[in-house]
């Protein structure tokens, strides 16, 4: 195969995923849609070479089962927009023909999704983690590749800290299309969320130490490393300056379990030791409990911990009478009214405002637990579908590697207690890393 072809496409790749990273983790339809287009276009120009076919043919030969079913799980999000008769939608959907039978006007048909629209963007959003997926099993097909990749992401983290950090430094001012409108007191980098950004930090630290694990895999033509581990030490370093400041509970508990995790690897399951990573691990683990935690504030995070109930009542209106709670709350009784087929992907911000319509200052985008939240977008036939496909395809005997250990962990914690797994490049993340050390490339 032609590898300059290859790093072309892969360079092509990086460069949507800075699309993604750059705006929002494309949290939003206009983003979604940009971003469908660009990787539909690059998994054509990969489906015109033949060795690339070929090892789109042998994942799809490992992972029959699960593509199968996640496509299954795509029709039926289809399914939850194509209207129906108002008589047919009383029998799939009763909560949704409640609802319209309090409208004035006579409907002859509906959909099951409260918010079609958004379904539709969010199919989109679906499909193009299925191509991805495609997409990085045939251009990432060695461990070269990997830690290619593995670089790139390090760039970016390191680029999204300092600029969080910085900002962070200078009262998070609003400068072009980087504005922190609700959390002014931490570090969010290109994210408007600061979980959302440590989450992403965490992936780009793994991949630092990743890199410096493995200097001795040719990533570049440069001959000597010297200035690549100054490099990626010092992206290290402000990687996780940039996880401490955001102040994010769950970032910094995330945090925690992958030093922790790379420890106990590199002490007691490692045959050769690497002194480098262990003595850069603990490095960075000093860095956060003795410097950040006095010059930084530590005792905000622990202050954040400890008061909890403060931090439950921080949701982004001027005038709030809900908290965090009583969304959680709110989304859990709403499952049963949506049992069965769901109030449709990206149904919640619809399902809140229809609920609580009259009063115009509360306002939620999502149930600040995924778990919830996918089970009543999805209904309980979707959900099972979803994570059926997901949970086939992941756990198998050559998913057990550290990595994919210590990024299921991080998966199970935000299932309950975030939204971050609604954010297309958080998604998109955990399905490239669980690819790539799914199973020893060539």
């Amino acid at each position: 195969m032609n590898l300059s072809k290859n790093k072309k496409y892969q360079y092509l790749f990086f460069f949507i995923l800075t699309i993604y990273t750059i705006f929002n983790g494309g949290n939003s339809n206009i983003s979604i849609q940009i971003n469908f287009i660009f990787v539909s276009l690059l998994f054509l120009l990969c489906l015109k070479d033949k060795n690339y076919n070929l090892h789109l043919k042998n994942f799809y030969k490992d992972n029959q089962k699960s593509i199968l079913i996640y496509l299954i799980f795509i029709f039926y999000l289809i399914f939850q927009i194509i209207p129906l008769p108002i008589e047919i939608l009383k029998i799939f959907s009763p909560e949704k023909f409640k609802l319209l039978s309090k409208l004035d006007t006579q409907i002859s048909n509906s959909t099951i999704s409260l918010s079609p629209s958004n379904s539709f963007f969010q199919i989109l959003n679906y499909t193009t983690l299925l191509i991805i997926a495609f997409i990085i099993n045939m251009i990432f097909y060695t461990d070269r590749h990997k830690y290619r990749f593995y670089l790139f992401l390090s760039y970016v983290g390191f680029v999204a800290s300092i600029i969080g950090i910085s900002f962070y430094l200078n009262g998070n001012p609003d400068f072009l299309i980087f504005k922190n409108s609700f959390y002014k007191n931490a570090s969010t980098g290109f994210f408007i969320n600061r979980t959302v950004f440590a989450v992403f930090l965490l992936f780009s630290l793994i991949s630092s130490l990743e890199v410096l694990r493995n200097l001795n895999i040719k990533i570049s033509k440069k001959k000597d490393n010297f200035f690549l581990k100054i490099y990626i030490r010092l992206f290290i370093i402000f990687i996780t300056i940039g996880i401490i400041t955001s102040f994010s509970r769950i970032g910094n508990f995330l945090f925690l379990i992958t030093i922790l995790s790379y420890l106990v690897r590199e002490y007691y399951f490692t045959k050769t030791k690497n002194s480098s990573i262990k003595y850069i691990v603990i490095l960075i683990l000093l860095i956060d409990i003795l410097i950040l935690g006095f010059y930084f504030g530590g005792s905000k995070i622990i202050d954040r911990f400890y008061f909890l109930n403060d931090e439950f009542a921080e949701i982004y209106s001027d005038n709030l009478s809900l908290s965090r709670v009583d969304i959680i709350k709110f989304s859990i009784i709403q499952l049963k009214n949506f049992l069965l087929f769901g109030y449709g992907a990206g149904g919640f911000e619809s399902l809140f405002q229809i609920n609580y319509l009259e009063l115009g200052n509360q306002y939620a985008n999502h149930a600040h637990s995924d778990l919830f939240e996918f089970t009543g977008e999805f209904g309980l036939i979707g959900i099972i579908l979803f994570f059926v496909s997901i949970l086939s395809f992941f756990i198998n005997r050559n998913s057990y590697s550290l990595i994919n250990i210590v990024i299921m962990s991080y998966m199970i914690i935000l299932l309950f207690f975030d939204f971050s797994l609604h954010i297309p490049l958080i998604q998109i993340l955990f399905i490239i890393f669980f690819i790539l050390n799914k199973k020893s490339l060539s």
